[in-house]
């Protein structure tokens, strides 16, 4: 269950499926994949195992800790995927995670780590067309060395303060970067002009860093902001909504 080698790719996208942001990142992704035909590996990246070493309770939100378990128990499921059906069901799944916890409605009342519940996997991975038995690696903590690896690989491109999604252009000598992070989804013409901009950025030799941590709550079902509204603007340093630096 090594990371391994793959073909070239267009783009190397690292994500946590609990991550909003990474989710409103791949829908972006998706549409220019679409209109260019590039061609995209979906790999892991858990935000429960990069912070590890972090008091939950005393550096973030009540609700993160379940969270971020609820992340790491579906790329368990997507490890086996990977594993059993290869590296091109990973993205169908994904997509299939996202719209059952970003799109299906707010997140408020429901039972912390509810993304995590053996239910919404089997019904994913039916959708993505894929055996609903692999649900049952929700709990095999066997897969989390290769997922810490694969984490630590997306890590190694970037540094280590930054957060999800981690995107790898023009792998394996391109530059990567933390984001874009975007709280609304362009059209298909802004799409396009976006990722022209991000990949000239990203050709730059020597170009690090564009910052800010001021976001709006994206524009998803999850946070109860619709396409018509502008979220509430949060700060979030370090990648995240830490209560601590």
């Amino acid at each position: 269950m090594s990371v391994g080698t793959t073909a070239r790719t267009d783009l190397n996208f690292y994500f946590d499926p609990i991550c909003p942001f990474a989710w409103m990142t791949s829908k972006w992704v998706r549409i220019v994949q679409a209109q260019r035909d590039h061609t995209v590996d979906w790999r892991f990246i858990s935000l429960r195992l990069i912070n590890a070493h972090v008091d939950y309770d005393s550096h973030f939100p009540p609700e993160y800790e379940a969270q971020h378990e609820a992340g790491l128990r579906l790329l368990r499921v997507a490890s086996a995927v990977r594993e059993a059906h290869g590296r091109a069901a990973v993205g169908p799944l994904y997509s299939a995670f996202g719209a059952r916890i970003m799109e299906s409605g707010p997140d408020a009342g429901r039972a912390p780590g509810w993304q995590g519940a053996p239910e919404l996997a089997a019904d994913a991975l039916a959708e993505a067309g894929l055996p609903t038995a692999l649900a049952e690696h929700l709990d095999d903590a066997s897969r989390d060395a290769e997922i810490q690896a694969e984490s630590d690989e997306a890590l190694s491109l970037t540094g280590k303060d930054v957060g999800t999604p981690i995107l790898h252009f023009a792998p394996p000598d391109g530059t990567a970067l933390f984001g874009p992070v975007i709280s609304r989804l362009p059209d298909e013409g802004q799409a396009a002009e976006l990722w022209d901009h991000v990949v000239g950025l990203a050709a730059f030799p020597g170009f690090a860093e564009l910052k800010r941590s001021l976001r709006e709550q994206p524009q998803l079902p999850s946070f109860g902001v619709t396409t018509e509204q502008t979220g509430p603007v949060e700060d979030w340093h370090a990648g995240s909504r830490r209560l601590k630096k």
